[in-house]
């Protein structure tokens, strides 16, 4: 603070008097806050205080605790012109510069909001609505230690981690490593690894569970420290070229009209290339059953989920498309399907099948009952879907329109008689 600011003998009598510093920390306080400051009140000060005050207000008696003091009489007593301007130099000399508190606090509001706008408008988020539950949870947790750099931060982390699952079976330090450079990242007892499973959690309709087993079990169902054994796909009529077995084990499948089922392991040796134009993928290996029976070795290549895609399914999924391949997803038109779909159509750039507005009321037309519809969330392709399904509450189920799928099979050209 240059020295001319408290330049008057007073003022540097007053700035120098350690008794008045009750009175400069109650001035630093009150001015710092923002907000217009017309008079202060006198706090419990002993009497060597307040005598202090007194010589410094010209005043032959002592100020009562309680007792009002004018910003304007306290400017003019430091020799200044009453518009407060000496006295916010001399608190500034004493006790530091002040702050704006109401500015800062106006400032770390438009810092969150825009932190959560950021959130809920993501590209991840926007893809897969049922993320929005999510977002919810987050914003109830709060900023971690008030800082919206360090959320926006951990946020980034775990949607990267996301965009990376259903992983290929790799553990989990491997997987933290490939994404983050951080081995460790994604440990028991670390906080991005716990929002990494509210999300997936979200996803599935679901919650992460308590204890380290059903963090495990979650961690596996995603593709993470899964046995490349036990995680499976199932498909029919889909050949791909190449000298290793998968593709023996596919075309002597395909031209027996039966279904294969691939282990994770077996997919990852599928080289990218060669795949078919089109391939149809279901939910319900019911709906494959029914193709394989109408159409035996002339079934069109089909891909079946089995519900959630497990990281085979996710991983092959992925070689078809890298391979030029077209995904057709269809599922049950519940809110269950929904989230299943619109996670392929986000992960896999899978296009839907008869999955509208449109084909839901017609086949709900067709039926007088059917299950309940369960969660339904949004979807990207079809905003009106889950308005319509939550007005009727009832499921659509891919069996119950196996007819209609199994005629767009027919149209395909390896269907054609």
């Amino acid at each position: 603070m240059p020295p001319a600011a408290v330049a008057s003998p007073v003022a540097v009598a007053a700035v120098a008097d350690v008794r008045l510093r009750p009175l400069w920390r109650i001035l630093h306080d009150r001015l710092s806050s923002g907000q217009p400051v017309a008079r202060i009140r006198i706090g419990e000060w002993d009497v060597t205080e307040r005598e202090a005050l007194a010589d410094l207000l010209g005043s032959d008696r002592l100020p009562a605790p309680g007792q009002l003091l004018s910003i304007a009489v306290l400017d003019q007593a430091l020799g200044g012109d009453g518009d407060g301007t000496r006295l916010r130099s001399a608190v500034e000399q004493v006790m530091g510069p002040m702050a704006d508190r109401r500015a800062s606090r106006a400032c770390a509001q438009t810092d969150r909001a825009a932190l959560w706008d950021w959130l809920e408008t993501c590209p991840s988020v926007r893809a897969e609505p049922a993320l929005n539950d999510w977002v919810a949870l987050i914003r109830r947790g709060g900023l971690i230690g008030g800082s919206v750099r360090a959320t926006r931060r951990l946020l980034e982390q775990a949607l990267a981690v996301l965009a990376a699952l259903p992983a290929d079976g790799v553990a989990r330090p491997v997987l933290a490593d490939r994404v983050l450079h951080d081995p460790h990242a994604l440990d028991d007892g670390r906080r991005l690894g716990a929002v990494v499973l509210q999300a997936v959690a979200c996803l599935t309709g679901g919650a992460p569970g308590e204890g380290a087993e059903a963090r495990r079990q979650l961690w596996q169902r995603w593709g993470v420290e899964t046995d490349v054994l036990s995680s499976t796909v199932l498909v029919a009529g889909l050949r791909m070229p190449g000298e290793g077995h998968v593709g023996t084990v596919l075309d002597a499948c395909a031209d027996a009209g039966e279904a294969a089922v691939l282990t994770l392991a077996q997919v990852r040796t599928v080289e990218v290339g060669g795949a078919p134009a089109r391939v149809h993928v279901v939910e319900n290996p019911s709906v494959m059953a029914s193709a394989l029976a109408r159409f035996g070795p002339a079934c069109p290549p089909l891909v079946c989920t089995s519900g959630w895609p497990s990281a085979a399914g996710v991983v092959l999924l992925r070689v078809l498309r890298d391979s030029g391949a077209q995904l057709h997803y269809h599922g049950d038109l519940d809110g269950e399907g929904l989230r299943i779909a619109a996670h392929l159509v986000a992960r896999v750039g899978a296009t839907p099948w008869r999955m509208t507005t449109t084909d839901y009321e017609a086949a709900l037309a067709r039926r007088s009952a059917g299950p309940p519809a369960g969660r339904v969330t949004d979807i990207p392709w079809d905003r009106q879907l889950g308005t319509s399904m939550r007005a009727a509450g009832v499921a659509v189920t891919e069996e119950s329109v196996v007819e209609d799928l199994l005629s767009d099979l027919r149209s395909c050209r390896s269907c054609d008689p």
